[in-house]
C-alpha cells in the first residue's frame, strides 16, 4: 500500500493512508488478532458475517427492483450565510 506525500503535507497523507487501511479491513483484522479465536468461534463469526452480507445484498436488490421502499435520504443541515463584512474607517 502506498500513499504519495504532496507538498510536504504529511497530515493529509496520513488521513489518506488511514482511509485506505480502513477500506482494506486492516484495523478490523488487527483487532481480531489481539486475542486467540477458537476455530469454532471463527467459523461462527464468519458464517454470521456471510449471512449479514447476503441479507444486505438481498435488501439492496429488493430496493432496486421496487419491492421495498428506499430508505429516506438524509437531509444535510442548511448552512447559515456568512455575516456581511463591515468596513471601518481607513486609517
Amino acid at each position: 500500500m502506498q500513499v504519495v506525500v504532496r507538498d510536504n503535507n504529511v497530515d493529509q497523507a496520513l488521513r489518506v493512508l488511514k482511509k485506505k487501511m480502513q477500506r482494506e479491513g486492516v484495523f478490523r483484522e488487527m483487532k481480531q488478532r489481539r486475542a486467540y479465536e477458537k476455530p469454532s468461534e471463527r467459523k461462527a463469526r464468519e458464517k454470521s458475517e456471510a449471512i449479514r452480507r447476503a441479507r444486505k445484498l438481498a435488501r439492496k436488490q429488493a430496493i432496486r427492483e421496487g419491492l421495498l421502499p428506499a430508505p429516506p435520504k438524509k437531509k444535510l443541515p442548511e448552512r447559515k450565510p456568512p455575516l456581511p463584512q463591515i468596513s471601518g474607517p481607513a486609517g
